[in-house]
């Protein structure tokens, strides 16, 4: 991914289903997090409050099946922050 770059993606969260009851919001955190790892080939991701909001809003048990997330990379200046990407809710 090039600096101050953004994608789109639709995260497939399906699979989320197959886990027990109350691991559900929280396995689906984890595999959003797996996802953009996978497509933006970085570690070092953090998830913005409002996409947590949207995984957890049904409750612990209740994720949704797919979710549209906005992929954006640190800023090229700031040191700290050229090699985190932010993934935020899509709308």
């Amino acid at each position: 991914m090039e600096n101050n770059e953004e994608r789109m993606y639709v995260v497939p969260l399906r699979k989320v289903k197959e886990a027990p009851r109350n691991e559900r919001a929280a396995r689906a955190t984890r595999v959003l997090r797996e996802f953009v790892i996978k497509h933006s080939k970085c570690e070092n991701v953090k998830i913005d409050k409002s996409l947590n909001e949207k995984l957890w809003e049904n409750g612990i048990q209740s994720s949704p099946s797919k979710i549209k997330i906005r992929i954006v990379k640190g800023e090229e200046g700031e040191e700290e922050k050229r090699d985190v990407i932010t993934a935020y809710l899509a709308e």
